[in-house]
């Protein structure tokens, strides 16, 4: 709506212009049915430069490896948005660099993201540096000092705190409802949300060696990386005959017509869903990284529009930007230690449109 305007409102000095929104993959299709159904607004999806018809002006939509990568130029442009824009967070600083001066000349800028992260100051900075606000390197010397405690990380100086929050309040708003901006509420009060915790046991004998050479008899608690992620292979096996009891239950109470989302965090533990479901007999989509744009895209709309049942898959392949609300339970098979690809899953259900209780 707000490229929508930019390019139509009388006032604007781009009417008639060309823009485009930056997305993660798999997300064009909701701007694309967003775009029709609700603004009556033709939105185009495309990869490569050559594709912008040069008769036609208007709003498109691609992905940001197409950008990233130099397959899509930026040049024909008088606006942009990025779409989920916390993803400038993962950019390595080299691909980030040569991706924040693509935009210099582009009039209109805007990034978007429903989990900034006011705890990772960096971000902020990425955001200011590509709307043009501020250079990045100029803000870190400005606003920050090194961290004794923690080496590559920086921290706010403490008489710089109150000014850095009065800096970005001129660039930046942050709203939640739609009355921050005047207007009524009314149908965007988010459902209710049940939590459910499921302790799936498991053996605890171990098989472990201590440095010193003597045999562990029992497993303790996982507290590093490393030792999640053993811990996660241990008890794949038991952690999906569970979450698999409880699609069977969930399908026995509500019918296989009402779907349920299964979230995985490891590559067996999707292996192990799918196979699952297969010997259950449920129609499912299963969609993961190494799927090609289109064939992503169609076990999507397979189960949007009904034709498969259940839909699987990881947060951080199809937790940002996507409307699933047809379904209003979903099971997370694995805990992951990103809150960011936790809440994400989460909104991917309880969000604007969805009528009933989230599970």
């Amino acid at each position: 709506e707000t490229l929508r305007q930019i390019l139509t409102h009388p006032a604007s000095p781009v009417v008639g212009g060309r823009a485009l929104i930056i997305a993660p993959l798999g997300v064009r299709g909701e701007f694309i049915r967003d775009g029709r159904d609700l603004l009556g607004v033709e939105v185009r999806f495309i990869r490569r430069t050559e594709q912008v018809d040069p008769a036609w002006s208007g709003i498109y939509v691609t992905n940001y490896e197409s950008v990233r990568d130099g397959r899509l130029s930026v040049d024909g442009f008088d606006a942009v948005s990025l779409d989920e824009a916390s993803v400038l967070r993962s950019f390595g600083s080299k691909t980030y660099q040569e991706f924040l001066g693509m935009f210099d000349a582009i009039p209109y800028r805007f990034v978007a993201t429903a989990t900034p992260s006011p705890n990772r100051h960096k971000e902020l900075i990425h955001y200011a540096g590509f709307l043009g606000i501020m250079d990045t390197g100029q803000a870190l010397t400005r606003f920050f000092q090194r961290d004794s405690s923690k080496a590559g990380n920086l921290k706010l100086y403490p008489h710089k705190e109150r000014e850095f929050w009065l800096w970005l309040n001129t660039w930046a708003c942050f709203v939640q409802r739609p009355s921050d901006l005047g207007h009524s509420d009314e149908g965007y009060d988010l459902p209710d949300l049940d939590v459910q915790w499921h302790q799936v046991e498991v053996g605890v004998l171990s098989d472990e060696i201590d440095r010193d050479g003597q045999g562990v008899l029992v497993r303790t608690g996982a507290k590093s990386l490393h030792a999640a992620a053993k811990e996660k292979r241990e008890t794949l096996p038991e952690r999906v005959t569970h979450a698999i009891s409880l699609v069977r239950r969930h399908v026995a109470e509500h019918g296989a017509d009402d779907p349920v989302i299964i979230w995985c965090d490891l590559n067996d533990e999707q292996d192990a869903i799918e196979n699952a479901l297969r010997a259950e007999g449920l129609p499912f989509s299963s969609v993961y990284g190494a799927l090609s744009d289109d064939e992503a895209e169609a076990r999507l709309d397979a189960w949007r529009d009904g034709r498969t049942a259940e839909l699987v898959g990881k947060p951080v392949q199809l937790g940002q930007g996507m409307n699933l609300q047809r379904s209003n339970t979903a099971i997370f098979v694995g805990v992951t230690h990103k809150f960011n690809d936790t809440i994400q899953a989460v909104h991917r259900i309880q969000r604007f449109l969805q009528t009933r209780t989230v599970r």
